[in-house]
Parts: structure tokens; C-alpha cells; sequence
């Protein structure tokens, strides 16, 4: 059998990485198996372990890569809006929008794993990296603050997240009963309301 060039090992790392992130947001940490993860990707379950010692391996890179995209995806929708004002509106509104709600394979790893690396081991290696998304994302919202770089603009930022991940899970949750839609207007209006104030 020919040996796989280094190139194509790379890809193959890549493709276990997107499909492994998109599932796990979709179906959590324990609701997905490595042949499902390997099937995704395109690849053969025997090959996982060339590139990953554990599922738990996994499953860090996973969530640390899917909060490297989201970040890079605002960042990139950032750099058309000039004003902070209207890159905070951008944000609330596409949180918590029916969209994101109705897609958790590709919207917020915060969200969508909170559940799953709150009950997983103090030591899990999931939770390092879903710390680090969580820092990042409050880094995001705290630079959107007009005191952006002061404590009380961070402070803003851990509220904004825990509202926006909140209202998110709870939406997710009721999803079929008018109140879904409810918690993310609500708390969408809340959040512009707060951001419009000086």
C-alpha cells in the first residue's frame, strides 16, 4: 500500500478536525463516536489514531479550532462595519438570531459544549481549551465597549457573554414554544439597549 505524503496527511488532520468540531457542537462530546467523526471527514475509523492519541484529544483541538473559526468569521464580518457601535449590533444580532439557534453544528462552541465540559473532569484537556474560547470571546466583546481596555468595559463583556450564552441555551432548549424566540428577543433587546447607552 502507498504511504500517505505528508501533504495529504495534513489535509486528512484538517478534515478530522472540521467534522469532529461541527459534530461535537451538534451532538455534543459523548453523543458522537470516532467512526462517526472519521466517516465525516471522509476517512477510514483506523486511521484516527495517527493523528490523535484519544477521542478527549480530540475533542480539545476540536473545540479550541471551532473557537479559532467563529472568532476569525466576526473578525472578518469586523472589518466591513468602521464603527464599534454597529460591529456590537452585528454581533447580538447574529448570536442570538433563529439561525444560530437553529444551527449548533455551526454556530457557538460556548453554547453548544457548555453542558458537556461542565460535567467533564477537572483535568479534562476540553476544558483548557474551552476556557481559552471563553477569555477570547469576552476579549471580543469587551473591545466592542466605547471604554474598550478599562475594567468596567470587561466587566460589561463577562455580563454580555453569560446573556448571550445563556439566552442562546435556554432558546435551544424551548426550541417549538413561542418563549424560544422570546429569550433571544428579549435578551437581544436588552443587550442593544445597554450598548446604545453612552
Amino acid at each position: 500500500m502507498p504511504r500517505v505524503s505528508q501533504q495529504q496527511t495534513d489535509q486528512n488532520r484538517i478534515a478530522i478536525e472540521k467534522a469532529s468540531a461541527r459534530l461535537f457542537r451538534e451532538k455534543g462530546l459523548h453523543g458522537v463516536s470516532v467512526a462517526e467523526v472519521m466517516a465525516a471527514a471522509g476517512l477510514t475509523h483506523g486511521g484516527f489514531y495517527g493523528h490523535f492519541s484519544s477521542k478527549e484529544g480530540l475533542a480539545a483541538v476540536a473545540c479550541a479550532k471551532a473557537f479559532e473559526h467563529s472568532g476569525a468569521r466576526w473578525d472578518q464580518h469586523f472589518a466591513e462595519l468602521p464603527e464599534r457601535k454597529d460591529r456590537r449590533q452585528a454581533y447580538v444580532e447574529g448570536y442570538l438570531s433563529t439561525a444560530t439557534r437553529d444551527r449548533p453544528g455551526n454556530s457557538c462552541t460556548a453554547a453548544a459544549l457548555a453542558g458537556d465540559v461542565a460535567r467533564a473532569g477537572a483535568d479534562a484537556p476540553v476544558r483548557a481549551a474551552y476556557l481559552d474560547g471563553v477569555k477570547s470571546m469576552a476579549a471580543r466583546l469587551a473591545s466592542l465597549q466605547p471604554d474598550a481596555g478599562t475594567s468596567e468595559a470587561e466587566q460589561r463583556a463577562l455580563a454580555d457573554v453569560a446573556t448571550l450564552v445563556g439566552a442562546l441555551l435556554l432558546s435551544r432548549a424551548t426550541k417549538g414554544d413561542p418563549i424560544s424566540e422570546a429569550l433571544l428577543s428579549s435578551a437581544r433587546t436588552r443587550l442593544l439597549q445597554e450598548g446604545a447607552q453612552p
